[in-house]
């Protein structure tokens, strides 16, 4: 008697977890199935893994008999409950980390804006549907209110988790509508929450209490969080990431906090994503925990999470017209409350109408908190009718399933809506308040410092917002030689088995961490892994996906002790002549020169000491590029910017004038500008460099001085003048056509990406002590690859 109970303890323990585990294997290999086939038609994930879902569910493989025992044994309710349980503390938490506060708040209005237009239309809707349904949803009438304002957050809802992943996959995540759509989600299941939590708590008995512990409870959480991220931080300088111990510890913390406020009738799921965004994002505990639960989560949880939405999907209640109509109803009221709400508002602030059904049926998307409302959390509160739950739940599958394929084919339609437009910084110009987006690109830990430091100075105003990446470029390696000992490899064999990028990964994140402690700038790593002959295809894609104005690159060259320029690998040099020819935006490469040690530009985030930036101006669209980005370095407050405009000698005006620096101020320095008149050469430089002058010049933000040459040669003299006078010349590249100021001074070209001044200074037999930033802007047609 006692061994057979004993059996069926084990049995009923072990077949809910066996089936779970199966369940879950073939949810992964069937969603993978469907995705390969509805990529082709420009589907996203989501959706393949609903359909997976459908297909082992009881509308599938689960209406054999035997299936079903096994997959739907009596006691798995729980055990699948409890998956989602973590399957939602752990995707909230990674998007606490990666998202993007500061534009929510610069955009708070238009966000709000649009998440209460598409909800307050919606909760009317299920207002009145609440009613007419109530016969078919609501067992008792005890629990009426509850019911009707659970309807209400029902068809109101959208789903955070099915929205950004949706974007992630149709890479509209980083274009400006779908920033905002993400962010109006995000504000709408927030307040859905709220308000079905603060229904949990009315219920509770203890409602003030049971607040006010939650409260203290998750604030401590969040202060121990952070001392807990900055000690191991601190903890072991030569890691890369920490170990799975110490992330193992952080989890814990914050599932078992997630438990305790599950208990106290509060639902975690607004406590996780808090946690996230609270989370220290500087140093390298949030850039593990980032590394491992992306890929779990996106590979696993979310699919998974989302296959088992479909999988509650029942058909067997389609067998009734009235189930049938209640669907649809609902389906029709979720999908048109968003469209009227979304399309008012967008009325209201000017938005177009395409980007206006985009926005709406992003924001239908269903599938998260919104099984919670009719679950078991919904069940605290009033009690469903045994049909309630899987109509609902139909609901969800249908309206989201036919959101995904619509937002899908409103881009494939509309593409330009979301192509990456803003590709120069001088279209830019009067808009201060648009967001910088900037990938620097480096080899090594000898790059970074001067990459950070022009992502410093681009900065510009405190106001001004930017979005800086850095791209560790890694060379893929051939198969590493294993029958000799460790001492007996070379040098560039010494990278890790596991992750490429070797020791230079740790000097690196040291670096980035150091700069963000300095300047509050936080720096997003990512990571290219190629040959080198394919690495200007990752930089290309990267730089399109994540819709960079700028991308930066490294020299290939760098400066010995003795002053000459020795070049480092070849293939660093052919990348970056394959980018410039195909990036998808403006290039900056930073050329080190000057042996000013701990006084040089590279080092502008570490000292105190003012840097002196010239501008040369010679004409044409990439020194008018060089120009726009000089409007941003002019505001940091370690520099004290030039512009030097180069003109044949005939159009010289002996009008000069002696006018205070507004930094120079500071230093009761004086500097003499001359003020010519801005008639001669291009009239489009001409109207550019007037603006210029009349915003930054005549302001005394900036220095102006202009050079009057003949010749190249009479150029070159010039440019020695002035060459120790600056740690940091920036120019443009070239499209200056045959100007008489730059003749023949290719003739002895070594560096051509560099374009003719550019490569003048960066030359061995050059002597100036300070850095080249050579400019190019980006080139829209082929036409203007031509170098000019």
């Amino acid at each position: 008697m006692d061994a057979t109970h004993k059996f069926v303890c084990q049995d009923d323990l072990a077949n809910p977890l066996a089936s779970m585990a199966i369940q879950v294997s073939c949810i992964l290999v069937i969603s993978h199935f469907f995705h390969i086939l509805l990529k082709a038609l420009g589907q996203p994930g989501p959706i393949a893994q609903i359909l997976a879902g459908l297909v082992l569910g009881p509308s599938g493989l689960c209406n054999i008999k035997e299936v079903k025992n096994y997959f739907l044994p009596a006691s798995a309710a729980q055990y699948y409950e409890m998956f989602g349980f973590f399957c939602r503390i752990l995707f909230m938490f990674l998007f606490g980390l990666e998202v993007d506060i500061a534009y929510i708040r610069r955009n708070i209005r238009v966000v709000c804006t649009i998440a209460c237009g598409g909800a307050s239309i919606g909760a009317i809707f299920g207002l009145v549907s609440s009613f007419f349904l109530s016969s078919h949803f609501l067992e008792k009438p005890s629990g009426k209110a509850y019911y009707v304002l659970s309807m209400m957050l029902f068809v109101a809802y959208s789903a955070t988790p099915v929205v950004n992943r949706l974007a992630a996959e149709l890479k509209f995540a980083t274009s400006d509508i779908g920033r905002l759509a993400v962010s109006s989600a995000l504000v709408t299941e927030l307040a859905c929450l709220l308000v079905f939590n603060f229904m949990s708590l009315c219920t509770s008995g203890k409602m003030v209490g049971n607040a006010f512990l939650i409260l203290v409870g998750l604030v401590l959480v969040l202060v121990a969080f952070r001392y807990l991220a900055t000690w191991l931080n601190k903890r072991i300088n030569n890691h890369k990431y920490l170990r799975n111990p110490e992330v193992f510890l952080i989890l814990s913390v914050l599932i078992g906090t997630s438990m305790l406020i599950e208990l106290a009738n509060f639902n975690s799921i607004i406590a996780c994503f808090l946690a996230g965004v609270a989370f220290p994002k500087e140093g390298k505990t949030a850039r593990t925990l980032l590394h491992k639960l992306t890929y779990s989560v996106h590979n696993f949880v979310l699919p998974v999470y989302f296959g088992y939405i479909g999988f509650q999907f029942d058909g067997a209640y389609f067998g009734n017209l009235t189930n049938i109509l209640i669907v649809l109803i609902l389906v029709l009221l979720c999908i048109s409350s968003k469209i009227g709400g979304v399309l008012a508002v967008c009325h209201y602030l000017k938005i177009p109408l395409s980007e206006g059904f985009f926005l709406a049926f992003v924001l239908n998307l269903k599938g998260h908190a919104d099984l919670l409302f009719i679950g078991s959390a919904g069940k605290q509160l009033f009690e469903w009718t045994p049909v309630a739950y899987n109509l609902l739940v139909m609901t969800i599958v249908i309206s989201t399933v036919i959101s995904g394929p619509m937002v899908a084919i409103l881009m494939n339609k509309d593409y330009q809506l979301f192509a990456h437009t803003r590709t120069t910084v001088s279209t830019e110009l009067e808009k201060p308040e648009n967001e910088l987006r900037v990938l620097g690109c480096v080899y090594g830990p000898r790059h970074v410092n001067a990459i950070l430091s022009v992502i410093a100075t681009l900065r510009g105003p405190q106001t001004a917002p930017i979005m800086p990446y850095l791209a560790h470029l890694i060379e893929l390696q051939r198969k590493r030689r294993t029958n000799v000992s460790y001492h007996e490899l070379e040098d560039n064999e010494m990278s890790d088995e596991d992750e490429y990028g070797g020791n230079d990964v740790v000097e690196i994140h040291r670096t980035v961490d150091t700069f963000t402690v300095d300047t509050s700038i936080l720096i997003n790593m990512i990571k290219a892994v190629s040959t080198l002959s394919g690495l200007y295809e990752d930089v290309c894609t990267a730089a399109e996906d994540l819709r960079t104005t700028i991308i930066l690159l490294p020299f290939h060259k760098h400066q010995r002790i003795d002053g000459k320029m020795e070049t480092g690998k070849e293939a660093v040099r052919t990348t970056n002549q394959k980018i410039l020819r195909h990036a998808p935006s403006t290039v900056g490469i930073i050329v080190e020169k000057g042996l000013a040690g701990a006084l040089g530009f590279s080092q502008l985030t570490r000292v105190d000491t003012v840097q002196h930036v010239a501008t040369l101006f010679f004409g044409g669209p990439d020194d008018r590029e060089a120009i726009a980005w000089s409007t941003r370095i002019a505001n940091h407050t370690k520099i004290n910017l030039t512009v030097i405009r180069f003109l044949p000698r005939e159009s010289s005006n002996p009008r000069n004038m002696k006018v205070n620096s507004e930094k120079q101020g500071k230093d009761d320095i004086e500097v003499f500008m001359a003020l010519s008149s801005l008639e001669m050469g291009n009239d489009i430089d001409n109207s550019f460099l007037n603006d210029f002058y009349n915003g930054y010049v005549a302001s005394g933000k900036v220095g102006y001085v202009e050079k009057y040459t003949n010749s190249g040669a009479e150029t070159v003299a010039a440019l020695r003048d002035i060459g120790d006078l600056y740690t940091l010349f920036i120019v443009g590249r070239g499209g200056r056509g045959h100007s008489p100021l730059t003749t023949q001074m290719s003739d002895w070209e070594e560096c051509p990406e560099l374009g003719t001044v550019g490569d003048l200074l960066a030359s061995s037999d050059f002597n100036v002590n300070g850095s080249i930033l050579v400019v190019q802007q980006h080139r829209h047609t082929k036409k203007d690859l031509i170098d000019d």
